[in-house]
């Protein structure tokens, strides 16, 4: 079983994944015995190679152990060392190369939302990702799922205050651009070509007053229909990639 210190990972997609990018991280895994399913078998002889403990059991076992979860014959126990505390912020910072990306999600409490802004993150090339650790989904299995494998590769602070990590990122010669359906200036019409962390509020409520004073700028994505604005990972995805497209030019 995983302890308090590992996660699970759950089905092929989510433990194929892992074995790609952080095979170190798996300190076990749990396969059906005897399992006909190739992707299983595969998965099963990349642990062996990267000399992972493989345990057969049956199918009620992976059950208990995926709870709600489809676990596709599969699950595996991870360390998730990519995943770190504020206290190591600055060294994750020094590791960056190039102009850093950073995406903050301050209280986004939905994993199936948080999962897809991880997932579009890892897609758009973010160096980092910052996440408020109260009153915010935590990289649980779910998240995982709904990542694709983003939550394995990208690296994740867990910040315990998050007006002191924004402090810091400013500190470090990062902007801060939030968004907001009030604010002044479009998306389209300001730059975002340089050292920046977009910083995204949580469904329903958007970013706190405190986090928006923090910000350097605001800025809010045009919207011609009747709708008053997009689901928090959908609007990750038009902001990062609207960084890309400047980042390109």
């Amino acid at each position: 079983m995983a302890t308090h210190k590992e996660q699970l990972l759950v089905g092929i997609h989510a433990v194929s994944s892992a074995l790609k990018s952080a095979a170190e991280d798996i300190t076990w895994l749990r396969v059906i015995a005897d399992s006909r399913n190739r992707r299983v078998r595969e998965i099963e002889s990349r642990a062996h190679g990267s000399s992972i403990k493989v345990i057969h059991c049956d199918a009620a076992e992976l059950e208990r152990l995926s709870g709600q979860q489809r676990h596709q014959g599969v699950v595996a126990g991870f360390k998730g060392s990519n995943v770190m505390g504020e206290g190591q912020l600055e060294a994750a910072l020094a590791a960056i190369e190039g102009i850093p990306l950073l995406l903050v999600l301050d209280e986004v409490q939905d994993p199936h939302n948080l999962g897809a802004c991880l997932r579009t993150a890892e897609a758009a090339g973010v160096d980092l990702v910052v996440i408020s650790k109260d009153h915010s989904s935590g990289i649980t299995p779910v998240v995982r799922r709904a990542a694709s494998g983003a939550a394995e590769t990208l690296t994740v602070i867990q910040a315990t205050n998050l007006a002191r990590v924004l402090r810091l990122l400013k500190k470090n010669g990062i902007w801060l651009a939030g968004t907001s359906d009030t604010a002044e200036h479009s998306l389209y019409e300001t730059d975002l070509a340089g050292p920046l962390a977009l910083v995204m509020g949580s469904e329903g409520k958007g970013l706190r007053r405190l986090t928006a004073e923090l910000c350097d700028y605001l800025v809010r994505i045009p919207m011609a229909g009747t709708v008053e604005s997009l689901n928090v990972s959908v609007a990750t995805g038009v902001c990062l990639y609207e960084v890309v497209r400047q980042r390109q030019t």
